[in-house]
């Protein structure tokens, strides 16, 4: 099995890791799919990666047609309004890597064009964006993290992705118990991504304040028992981000500074509707889920006082 072509939907710094990297291996068989007003935009304003403009082979979902690999890196948020374009892009062989946060949206694309096209993947990035400026930290940058579900070892669909990344700047690495993984990035996007939005600071203040420490631990502990009930074991104790900066700003205080909203219905939204399904109390994720949602209405204009 081997991929000879690929699309990508959603530049920003997850997608634009991509743009970067994949265009030396395909050529123009590798495109970013685009359509009406945000494809005039893109052509128009194109995309920045650490100062230099990112050359752009911009097709709508129809033009490109079926291809052997799609990568889909958009917020969760606008799945529904992208679901027709990867419906037009899947064919009877063809691979999708979901790279969005949270743990449910492989099951949200399978749902829609079949699970035995999704690998399960996510995403160690260190990237700010800015608009159309994306500043990509290469050298911190661990790369895509894929695997099969109950498969340990590569099966041929994961080589084959292995493959296309080789002797690229994509960083490939696959993963024998991937749903522990994609466990272990969410409890740690809960419990590390949030509070810090809601307090505005860096990293560093896990470790400089017992308070904030506190925060975190109390929704670790609250995304391990959900994991649990889901079959995934994670480990009892807060664990923050390794080799991480102190002025680091994470997703969600990034897209506040920006005034964009954010991802917290995937997060602590998510938590609060699993909590409730096996009857879990989720009272961090509540608690954060609100006050994030409240300053995105501050944001928004709705209150200014």
């Amino acid at each position: 099995m081997e991929i000879k072509s690929a699309a990508l939907i959603g530049v920003g710094a997850v997608g634009s890791y991509f743009a970067y990297g994949l265009p030396a291996k395909l050529g123009d068989r590798f495109c970013v799919i685009a359509s009406g007003k945000r494809k005039e935009r893109l052509e128009k304003e194109g995309i920045y990666i650490n100062g230099a403009r990112c050359p752009l082979n911009l097709k709508t979902a129809q033009k490109a047609g079926k291809v052997d690999l799609v990568l889909v890196a958009t917020k969760q948020t606008a799945l529904p309004e992208i679901m027709d374009d990867i419906c037009a892009l899947v064919g009877e062989n063809t691979i999708v890597l979901s790279l969005l946060n949270g743990v449910t949206s492989e099951e949200i694309i399978g749902n829609e064009i079949g699970m035995e096209h999704m690998l399960y993947s996510l995403m160690r990035i260190d990237a700010v964006r800015d608009g159309n400026q994306m500043e990509l930290h290469f050298d911190r940058i661990a790369g895509v993290f894929f695997g099969e579900k109950d498969h340990t070892e590569p099966t041929e669909r994961v080589q084959a992705v292995l493959d296309l990344f080789e002797g690229t700047s994509v960083r490939a690495n696959f993963v024998p118990d991937i749903m522990t993984d994609l466990w272990l990035k969410y409890v740690s996007n809960v419990s590390q991504n949030l509070p810090q939005a809601i307090l505005g600071v860096g990293f560093g203040a896990y470790k400089d304040s017992e308070h904030v420490r506190a925060v975190a631990t109390g929704l670790w502990q609250e995304v391990v028992q959900v994991a649990a009930k889901k079959g995934v074991r994670l480990p009892e104790r807060l664990l923050l981000f390794h080799g991480t900066v102190k002025e680091a700003r994470f997703s969600t205080l990034q897209d506040l500074d920006a005034g964009r909203h954010t991802e917290i219905d995937i997060f602590a939204g998510e938590m609060m509707h699993m909590g409730k399904e096996f009857e879990i109390p989720v009272p961090y994720c509540e608690y954060t889920y609100h006050m994030i949602k409240a300053l995105e209405e501050k944001n928004d204009g709705k209150f200014n006082y």
